[in-house]
């Protein structure tokens, strides 16, 4: 028997929340969902990793969006 994580973030890397929303919703519409000029001025996947990883709110806001949007994700 196994014990998986009902956590839908456990065993992902900030970075592969980060891609995923950037994938399927693309900066404009991830700036936003999320107003933070990572996103919306001169954005890129270095710059939002770097101002998520010293801003928890940020980080927060991210990490909901990432969940509420599972289920559009298409499968992979």
């Amino acid at each position: 028997m196994q014990n998986q994580s009902k956590d839908p973030l456990h065993g992902i890397t900030l970075k592969a929340i980060v891609e995923k929303l950037v994938n399927f919703y693309g900066f404009d519409i991830l700036g936003e969902l999320i107003p933070i000029k990572s996103f919306t001025s001169n954005p890129s996947i270095k710059s939002s990793l770097t101002f998520l990883r010293k801003t928890d709110w940020a980080r927060k806001k991210v990490e909901d969006l990432y969940i509420k949007s599972i289920p559009k994700f298409p499968e992979n």
